[in-house]
């Protein structure tokens, strides 16, 4: 079978920054479904269009068609008052303490302590980066009419509800 929309997509992968250095590999097969559900980065669902069981791709992905640009906007300074006496750099927050995050608080990463403040940043890690994306077909086969519904892939390597 060959990747179309509404197929569901095993794949395995390596990801590199833009000088070659490995940032990622799968371990397990990574499972999607295809046809803009936005379970996956378009350029790579375009190249991987068509290709069956076996077959490779490797995509070249600039920062804004990745993770986005690098926001300075969405580093932040606190008073290390604020946080759990234990923390270090590293460490995530969902919002900021004190401050009473809503639904769609973002995720801080603790980047520096020091001299009473917590720097905290967050971008997702590889934001305003280039990648290269090697990825190889594991299998192909039609999504469920249940899938395409709820817009994920359902049991092994999907989502489970």
């Amino acid at each position: 079978m060959k990747i179309g929309h509404d197929s569901v997509v095993s794949i395995s992968y390596d990801l590199f920054d833009a000088q070659g250095e490995s940032i990622e590999k799968t371990d397990e097969p990574v499972v999607y479904l295809h046809g803009g559900y936005g379970n996956i980065f378009p350029l790579i669902e375009q190249a991987l269009q068509g290709k069956g069981a076996g077959d490779t791709a490797l995509v070249k992905l600039e920062p804004e068609d990745a993770f986005g640009d690098y926001d300075e906007q969405l580093l932040r300074v606190e008073a290390r008052s604020l946080f759990p006496e234990v923390l270090e750099v590293g460490m995530q927050f969902e919002g900021i303490p004190g401050e009473g995050g809503g639904q769609d608080a973002e995720i801080f990463t603790v980047t520096d302590i020091a001299d009473g403040k917590v720097v905290l940043d967050a971008n997702h890690p590889l934001a305003g980066m280039a990648l290269v994306f090697d990825c190889k077909v594991i299998d192909v086969r039609p999504a469920t009419a249940e899938e395409i519904a709820h817009r994920h892939v359902h049991g092994a390597g999907g989502h489970h509800h």
